[in-house]
């Protein structure tokens, strides 16, 4: 498997945090010295091994977030 460079540029939030101390979070991150792109995925408690997620654009999130707003939760 390729090396993966990533910087996490600033952390956002914490979603949910597992019974073995990984948590779900909301970064905005650079993969491979690219432009920060925001992502949702696992960390571990160093934020060095990560899980599988998603990253999104800025559009695409504030998309994600118009049809959040129009969920009746």
């Amino acid at each position: 498997m390729a090396n993966l460079k990533f910087e996490i540029i600033e952390k956002i939030g914490t979603i949910s945090e597992g019974a073995k101390g990984w948590k779900k979070e909301l970064n905005l991150m650079s993969w491979n010295d690219r432009d920060p792109k925001y992502d949702l995925r696992d960390w571990d408690q160093d934020n060095e091994k990560m899980g599988k997620g998603i990253t999104l654009s800025k559009d695409e999130l504030i998309q994600l977030k118009e049809l959040l707003n129009g969920m009746d939760l």
